[in-house]
């Protein structure tokens, strides 16, 4: 392999754009910063001040949000949701159905804009697993998560703009209630099934807390997996090598090269913690209680004391070679490691391997890439992509 070699695509983007929260210690060493994630004596903490939620009212705090045993027991409640043994026998029908629906469009038309794709795929899987399944359509549930998700990122300081943000926020949560979340709940009362909104109809969630609940799942569910399949796609069309390896040498190598390009390329560039009690690192750095630590992502997943020689560049045999798991970092670790972490990686390869089997399958435009500096990570956007149109000799 050459060691000069840089695959990266969005490394001179988060390079100028990463920007730990004030005041926070930046860990760049893997072992360090995995030691962070897995000890006992930090609390979560977002980039846009989660800590500082109360987690005394669940009314207030999403799961994501909590620490300690109350953690555990509500990340437990749902974690069979996550499992294989449900991705297998439930999910991956849901994944199977929704890229055939995605397939027969692009044969139909020719063309395709990829992100939307991806985000339709992330979007019905999410939906299946949070219980969003009696909305009109999901077209009309992705379009209605996308507004309030997409208006949480777009808030300005000032009493108007914050006004005008409240009100935007209001009408759209109050769409998402009522057209999505509250037929799903009058359903699973009368017939319960295996998802997040039978358990929070069973236990009395109230509805700001079910608001709260589905959005927290959606925006982890359906926004990161949309750009790590857009990611990997990108890859696979410039790479005529990997994608051969991708599509003749089984799952398991799939599975190899969706998490080296997440390695090389995650979503999320920065996670932080909150210190409870002192600690030290493997590094013998220690850290006091009210510490903000900030974990940066990218530069521990490419830490060539852990990934070896030529860390810029894709290696699909790299985390077998070195007997590490394939993410690194990619979706954090310890107790608030990314659940559907799995789930996306199912995903994401059945998206791919879908794809790339049909004729003529092309990038005929590649993505527009920009930085979300709410989730410290990049967005690409717009990318096209054309095949072999189906029955094409009968048209005119």
């Amino acid at each position: 392999m050459d060691n000069g070699r840089d695959d990266r695509k969005s490394g001179a983007l988060a390079a100028a754009n990463i920007k730990p929260r004030n005041g926070a210690r930046t860990i760049g060493r893997y072992t360090a910063g995995r030691d962070i994630l897995r000890s006992t004596k930090v609390r979560q903490a977002g980039a846009i001040d989660a800590d500082e939620r109360s987690t005394a009212d669940p009314d207030k705090t999403s799961f994501f949000f909590l620490d300690g045993e109350e953690h555990r027991k509500r990340r437990g409640s749902v974690a069979g949701l996550f499992a294989p043994k449900a991705i297998v026998t439930r999910h991956q029908a849901v994944m199977e159905r929704t890229m055939e629906a995605i397939l027969a469009d692009l044969q139909r038309t020719g063309r395709g804009v990829l992100d939307e794709m991806s985000w339709r795929m992330a979007v019905d899987v999410a939906a299946e697993i949070i219980g969003l399944t009696e909305s009109d359509s999901n077209v009309d549930l992705a379009h209605r998560v996308r507004a309030v998700l997409d208006n949480s990122f777009d808030r300005k300081t000032g009493l108007l703009n914050s006004l005008i943000f409240n009100a935007k926020m209001a009408v759209r949560v109050s769409k998402l209630w009522k057209q999505d979340i509250l037929p799903a709940v009058k359903a699973r009362r009368t017939k319960p099934k295996d998802d997040v909104i039978t358990y929070m109809v069973q236990h009395r969630y109230s509805k700001n807390r079910m608001i709260m609940e589905c959005l927290a799942y959606g925006g982890a569910g359906m926004m990161t997996t949309r750009e790590f399949i857009c990611m990997c796609a990108w890859h696979l069309f410039e790479k005529p090598d990997l994608l051969r390896k991708f599509l003749e040498d089984g799952e398991a190598m799939q599975f190899a090269i969706l998490e080296e390009i997440l390695r090389l390329e995650p979503v999320v560039s920065i996670l932080h913690r909150r210190v409870a009690e002192p600690c030290q690192d493997t590094d013998g750095a220690e850290y006091e209680a009210g510490d903000l630590v900030a974990i940066n992502i990218r530069e521990g997943n490419r830490d060539e004391a852990v990934t070896g020689v030529c860390p810029h560049a894709i290696d699909a045999d790299r985390a077998k070679r070195n007997k590490a798991m394939g993410s690194y970092l990619s979706f954090g670790d310890g107790p608030h490691r990314c659940p559907g972490a799995q789930v996306a990686l199912h995903e994401t390869r059945i998206f791919l391997d879908r794809l790339f089997r049909k004729p003529g399958i092309r990038m005929e435009r590649e993505p527009q890439m920009t930085w979300n500096s709410y989730l410290q990570g990049y967005e690409l956007r717009g990318a096209i992509v054309v095949c072999e149109r189906r029955n094409q000799h009968h048209s005119a």
